[in-house]
């Protein structure tokens, strides 16, 4: 999840485990910890791109070290707060619950969190949460401000863990109404398939940005992966409208060998696809969907994740390019639209562009 959520998260944590002791001081704590996490980014300005996506959400987010780190730090921190009365005990608490609540976060979310690191494997992910949801956070930032201004003679008779833990268990209960909501559009698009009788590999689906009522669906089939959207609002009777990509794996059989490669492959856990380009191969990984925009011939779809890898050059041959911003806010008022049940052109004559390349390409469609 985004930054200012997992601050927030951590400060609510540190409110109900510290708050007694701490006061304010703990929400302080709390942050840090919640935060702490993170710091793994700090190595991503130092190694190749392909590291990155080892690095990051790797080893700082493994149940291993959250257990490490607990043991580690539960007798200095209690030292540190010797004068509060807080207890190593209470210390542990607080570091496995300030820690792992951040981990636990971003396995809602389709990045893919190390939660088994350093064993090998695909990260774990839920994939029932967009990596910035407001309503998610907004109650834990209510719980933050609430607590901000609480007296320090009033922590101590418990003022604010009340409010604090109202608002934790909002942000848990809209948790458990996404994963509902992942489970109906499931059911709706299992049901969508099995009408058109095709088969398939497996799939995964994921909300849109911002909330839990508009969701996409991924398709793996033999040398294709199929796109489609579906709404909790959509009748069971609707169609979907599956886009259908080419994988390219003739394509990137060419560069099997190149480990940066193997490492989009990885991270993507098999929902890349591959297109030639002029500096050598261009990847994309389409969990995260994609970025839209129209004109008079459809929509243009610019995938999120997108790398080129360059063989030849003298620097890091793997680049990871930008996320353009262009048209996100005609993009989200086309897609409030059709969340609402309005079909409209979210998904006619849909075509796939490169970023920073001569690629466009039309997309074929079942509806």
């Amino acid at each position: 999840m985004d930054s200012i959520t997992q601050a927030a998260l951590g400060a609510v944590v540190g409110e109900l485990v510290l708050g007694r002791q701490l006061g304010r001081r703990a929400i302080g704590w709390g942050a840090l910890f919640g935060t702490l996490p993170d710091l793994d980014a700090v190595l991503t300005w130092f190694v190749p791109t392909s590291w990155t996506l080892h690095v990051h959400r790797g080893f700082s987010h493994s149940l291993i070290l959250i257990t490490l780190l607990t043991w580690l730090l539960a007798k200095p921190l209690a030292k540190r707060w010797k004068k509060e009365k807080a207890t190593p005990q209470r210390a542990a608490l607080f570091v496995s619950l300030a820690w792992g609540t951040h981990v636990l976060i971003d396995v809602f979310t389709v990045y893919g969190t190390g939660v088994l690191s350093p064993f090998p494997g695909y990260r774990v992910s839920f994939d029932n949460l967009f990596i910035i949801d407001p309503l998610f956070t907004i109650p834990l930032l209510v719980a933050v401000v609430i607590g901000l201004f609480v007296k320090p003679k009033e922590w101590k008779k418990g003022k604010g863990l009340r409010s604090a833990a109202w608002c934790l268990g909002i942000s848990c209960f809209y948790v458990g109404l996404s994963f509902w909501a992942k489970y109906s559009v499931s059911q709706a698009i299992g049901a969508d398939l099995a009408r058109r009788g095709v088969s398939y590999q497996r799939r995964m689906e994921a909300p849109t940005p911002f909330n839990i009522l508009f969701w996409r669906a991924l398709v793996d089939r033999p040398g294709e992966i199929w796109i489609g959207y579906r709404s909790i609002f959509d009748s069971a009777e609707l169609p979907i409208r599956w886009t259908v990509v080419s994988k390219g794996e003739d394509i990137a059989a060419r560069y099997a060998d190149a480990g940066e490669v193997k490492s989009v492959q990885w991270f993507s856990k098999g929902w890349w696809i591959a297109r030639e380009s002029a500096d050598g191969l261009w990847l994309a990984d389409l969990r995260f969907g994609e970025g839209r925009q129209w004109d008079d011939r459809g929509v243009a779809l610019r995938p999120t994740f997108v790398w080129t890898y360059n063989p030849t050059t003298d620097k890091d041959p793997l680049h990871q390019h930008g996320i353009e911003p262009r048209g996100a806010a005609d993009s989200l008022r086309r897609m409030g639209r059709r969340m609402s049940g309005e079909i409209g052109s979210w998904e006619d004559n849909p075509r796939m562009i490169g970023a920073f390349l001569a690629l466009q390409e039309y997309l074929p469609q079942h509806k």
